[in-house]
């Protein structure tokens, strides 16, 4: 307790003193703190970021509508840093999560210690277009999850992107970008990782995971980097497209949902391993304001159910398998209003039991300072097996130096 307390003064000494005398050129939204080396030879951006909300439930107990939850709460609080060490062709990033979201999942395989750690990433530009990522951060899977969750146009993600997505893990990636003449530009990502998610210190347990994604843009790339932002909010003066295809697969996973979810424990304390394969088809429109983001997401194992050495005691572990589609169109009113509609559908292989899905949300945004600082609300209605709908409401603002 007194070395955190030690840190927290140490830090909050030196931002006061190292920076209260001078006037930045910086802005809001651009990070709070940028500096680069007299000399050039290295630069830091360090960025927090809050996003707070608060969220209600009602589900249908046949007859009406009870309260099931009705919640405040700091959906993340991270602390981002990024820039260049020795030169512009090798950067770094490393962003840390305080929020109890954020940091838990303690388990015997992460030595029962907070998650803090989000991403912890070096990228090296070594030749022309092609760069190498090494450390932990997130693997090239589908759109919705590769947007970071500062840039997203509801209060949060799809279920499409709970139940499917492949979210972080620890490995290397190779980032590669081929122009096709003047216009069309591809880039293809590949990416081998450990398997078993983030901030795992035990293994590896299992085998490795294998990503390949391609991303296709016929009219050229966004500007701000919007196909990884959601929402059209600069407006592109001509039509923009980018339609991408992932393909994942995890040698003898461990977990129920590749490299996230729960490990699948055998009765001697061994785990219980199958090759689950993961695809992703999805696609990001643009143009004066509108924008359509759709994805695709199948999954499916070798083995769906977790069986002892015996190969016929079930554990009552099994592979969440099955499909799911997310489509979301908004448009960007002259006031920086936004509106959303947003439909999501889960389709489980009928062996698993999993509960189908089918959702809609309807949200409004209002961007004072495009996504750094912005007001959401979103209203669900979700049905579950063909049952009444349950009604969820949301609302929360984001605050990004």
């Amino acid at each position: 307790m007194q070395f955190n307390k030690l840190t927290v003064f140490l830090f909050a000494n030196f931002l006061l003193n190292g920076f209260s005398q001078e006037i930045s050129d910086t802005k809001f939204g651009k990070g709070m703190i940028n500096f680069v080396a007299k000399d050039s030879s290295f630069s830091v951006k360090f960025a927090p970021r809050i996003q707070s909300r608060y969220e209600s439930q009602w589900d249908y107990n046949g007859s009406s509508y009870d309260a099931k939850e009705l919640n405040f709460l700091i959906r993340r609080a991270r602390l981002k840093f990024d820039g260049y060490a020795f030169s512009t062709k090798l950067e770094y990033k490393l962003e840390l999560g305080l929020s109890n979201r954020d940091i838990s999942g303690a388990n015997e395989f992460n030595r029962n210690t907070p998650r803090y750690i989000l991403d912890a990433l070096v990228k090296w530009n070594f030749y022309e277009n092609f760069e190498l990522w090494a450390g932990q951060t997130k693997l090239p899977g589908n759109i919705e999850r590769v947007v970071s969750s500062g840039d997203l146009q509801l209060i949060d993600r799809s279920q499409l992107n709970s139940r499917f997505n492949i979210d972080r893990d620890m490995g290397i990636q190779l980032h590669h970008k081929t122009n096709w003449g003047s216009t069309i530009v591809s880039r293809e990502k590949f990416a081998i990782s450990q398997g078993e998610g983030r901030n795992v210190t035990e293994g590896n347990e299992g085998g490795l995971q294998y990503t390949s994604r391609f991303e296709f843009l016929p009219f050229g790339e966004f500007s701000s980097k919007g196909d990884y932002s959601q929402g059209d909010l600069v407006r592109e003066k001509s039509f923009k497209a980018m339609i991408s295809v992932t393909y994942d697969f995890n040698q003898q996973a461990v977990k129920t949902r590749s490299n996230m979810g729960s490990y699948m424990f055998l009765s001697d304390g061994s785990l219980f391993e199958t090759d689950i394969t993961t695809w992703f088809v999805d696609t990001m429109l643009k143009y004066n304001g509108f924008s359509i983001m759709s994805e695709y997401a199948k999954r499916s194992a070798d083995q769906i159910f977790a069986v002892e050495k015996d190969g016929k005691t079930r554990t009552g572990d099994m592979v969440n398998v099955g499909s799911a589609i997310n489509i979301q169109t908004s448009y960007l009113f002259e006031n920086n209003v936004e509106m959303t509609v947003r439909y999501t559908a889960l389709d489980y292989e009928k062996i698993t039991t999993i509960a189908n899905v089918n959702q809609w949300t309807f949200g409004w945004s209002k961007y004072v300072v495009g996504h750094k600082l912005k007001v959401q609300a979103d209203l669900s209605f979700t049905q579950k097996n063909e049952q009444k709908d349950a009604v969820q409401f949301r609302t929360g603002f984001d605050f990004h130096f």
